[in-house]
């Protein structure tokens, strides 16, 4: 194979002074970590000083994407954002479709870093390797549909709404109709006056070994329409398929995380969305699974509908069962830049604090009516409602409410009752940006939702939660959608469904598989082969970097990335006491459906962090040994 290497273009931009400079990405450094979050996270630990607050306007803002970008890999269009997590503290990944990322790379470059604060409303465009900083007066102002209109034809775009120009700590950043959803990047591009970037060029990326990249590729892409949750269960349901299957194991949060069930959760279940809603697939671009709903609003207007997490959050979270008001509230977060996640989760809060008589927003559960208004308020920081804009940890520092405060480090949590998930739980826990599923392993999709379960309420959680973390980060870095991770359940369970004997004892078996994974996890350096059931990210990296990436070293680069992630947040402040759930998870059982109560159906938190750092190769405070470093290669 050709040792030729093709290494990452990058551009530094300081909006202080408008200059614009070539910034070289070593060798080394691309062969540690590739691209997309990981080759992130080392620079926005190596460029911006400890202690730098989120919005200040030193800090850095790193928008790059993986190797794979542009070739026709299957979903690797897209990309991520990088910068100090504005909820936490700690650091953020917020990562997202649509068409800035594709275009960026067409235009001739894998990333951009971002620091300062333009004097007046700005905006970035990027044309065939040329960067320009160009006035946004214009833009500012606009929902994010608008302000795309008024940009470029055929560029990629990426835009801010009303939520971030305002500082709301959840804002997101808008690709079309895809967002950059988590942490509050919007906030960090309003706090730097920067009000879009667009994109666009006529580039193809180059890989190594294009003929035996093309053969792959095409292989892949058959694998992934012919497996049953890429080519079935995502296309005809999407995400919000998993509402009825979290409702069924009590993992589907209920007012405030309060109970894991809704009677009325059908309702707003994905079938029902395919049944009453539902106008066609779509997808990003080079996707084959096509998950994305489009559906008609108000206006008989098509649009994209909501995920599972919004239908989550919107529905049964707040004790709502609307599925038509769900989806005009997903795009009325959309059109400000705000997160539906946090957005919902906070207003979640805000009611049971009204339920409990501490504090009066005028929300209520099960009272949808006023949301509207509500969502434009706390975009634009009216009033009472610019306690909302600041998410569920800070309003409970301010009014109390700590114990049903449901955010981890800070970040609200998603979708996903970690009662009866205990591994999510621990997950969440432990992830590096606050409450996130996919940074937290998604262990969910083996405890509560997925068709192959181990035992939700075992505590022997450590090794496969490790696993999936490690897993899922190597997925990022390399650029690729993580949906394409999830073809690593032979189709043959998904055939005999969840109720088969072999299911369920394969099932069981997983659940005290924690020796074997552990051994699994010892045997990186020397698993040197690649498989299409399982992580075939790394023969795509292989064919087209020409690096020896295969399963093993592709774990490994995951467990570097979590690792050095988890290095950014001890510099910040973050140690293993913000590895913690609030106390309605780990102290209160959740209810069961006839009312009464489990004791064990709680987080075992205290039990689970033990074990999971002694695995990570961490010190009981959950730093990081010298050994493991070494070992990883990272230099502090």
């Amino acid at each position: 194979m050709s040792k030729k290497i093709f290494l990452p273009v990058y551009a530094r931009i300081n909006l202080d002074d408008n200059t614009i400079e070539p910034f070289a990405i070593k060798e080394d450094y691309y062969r540690k970590y590739i691209g997309g979050k990981t080759l992130a996270a080392r620079l926005l630990l190596d460029l911006m000083p400890a202690g730098t607050v989120a919005l200040d306007p030193a800090a850095v803002l790193i928008i790059n994407t993986g190797p794979l970008n542009g070739t026709g890999a299957p979903s690797s269009s897209r990309f991520n954002m990088t910068f100090k997590n504005v909820l936490t503290g700690g650091i953020a990944s917020s990562n997202c479709g649509g068409t800035f990322g594709f275009m960026m790379k067409r235009a001739g470059f894998d990333g951009i870093i971002i620091t300062g604060r333009a004097k007046t409303p700005s905006r970035i465009e990027i044309v065939d390797g040329d960067i320009s900083i160009l006035p946004a007066d214009d833009l500012w102002g606009l929902y994010t549909e608008a302000a795309q209109e008024k940009l470029p034809a055929y560029h990629g775009k990426l835009v801010i709404g009303p939520a971030g120009e305002n500082l709301v700590r959840y804002a997101c950043a808008a690709s079309g109709e895809r967002v950059a959803g988590r942490c509050g990047g919007g906030a960090v591009m309003g706090s730097k006056n920067l009000k879009a970037l667009s994109a666009y060029g006529t580039k193809i990326p180059q890989v190594v070994n294009e003929k035996k990249f093309k053969v792959f590729i095409k292989k892949w892409v058959r694998f992934i329409r012919n497996h049953p949750m890429t080519g079935e269960a995502l296309p005809r349901y999407g995400t919000a398929g998993l509402v009825n299957k979290a409702n069924a194991t009590g993992a589907l949060p209920s007012r405030n995380f309060r109970y894991g069930h809704d009677p009325d959760a059908d309702a707003v279940s994905g079938e029902t969305l395919a049944e009453t809603e539902l106008t066609r697939n779509s997808g990003c671009v080079s996707c084959p699974i096509r998950c994305e709903r489009r559906v008609k609003n108000s206006e008989n207007r098509e649009i994209k509908g909501p995920e599972y997490e919004t239908v989550g959050f919107f529905g049964p979270n707040i004790a709502a069962k609307d599925l038509r008001k769900i989806i005009n509230l997903n795009f009325i977060c959309d059109a400000l830049g705000m997160d539906t996640i946090s957005a919902a989760s906070s207003i979640a809060f805000a009611m049971e604090l009204k339920e409990k008589g501490i504090m009066d927003f005028g929300i209520e559960f099960g009272q949808t009516g006023n949301l509207d208004d509500v969502l434009k308020k706390i975009a634009y920081r009216e009033g009472i409602y610019a306690d909302i804009a600041n998410g569920s940890k800070w309003m409970s520092e301010k009014y109390g409410g700590k114990e049903f405060a449901m955010h981890s480090k800070g970040l609200e949590m998603a979708s996903y009752e970690p009662r009866r998930s205990v591994g999510m739980g621990l997950g969440y826990a432990t992830s590096n940006r606050g409450g996130c599923h996919l940074n937290g392993g998604y262990l969910a999709l083996l405890e509560s939702v997925g068709v192959l379960s181990t035992d939700a309420q075992s505590h022997t959680k450590a090794e496969l939660n490790i696993f999936m973390q490690d897993a899922l980060e190597a997925v990022s870095a390399a650029g690729f959608c993580l949906f394409t991770a999830q073809t690593f359940v032979p189709a043959i369970f998904f055939h005999l469904g969840p109720n088969h004997a072999v299911t369920r004892i394969t099932g069981k078996i997983a659940t005290y598989a924690g020796g074997i994974v552990r051994v699994l996890l010892g045997m990186k350096p020397v698993l040197r082969i690649n498989s299409f059931f399982l992580l075939p990210q790394a023969e795509a990296i292989r064919l087209a970097t020409g690096f020896p990436m295969y399963t093993g070293s592709f774990l490994r680069l995951g467990e570097r990335s979590f690792n050095l992630e988890r290095l950014f947040n001890l510099r910040e402040g973050l140690t293993a006491d913000n590895d913690s759930l609030p106390d309605r998870l780990t102290k209160t059982p959740q209810p069961q459906r006839d009312g009464s109560e489990n004791q064990k159906h709680i987080v075992p938190l205290d039990v689970m962090l033990k074990n999971y750092y002694k695995v990570r190769g961490w010190d009981k405070n959950g730093v990081p040994t010298k050994k493991t470093l070494k070992k990883l290669k990272i230099e502090c």
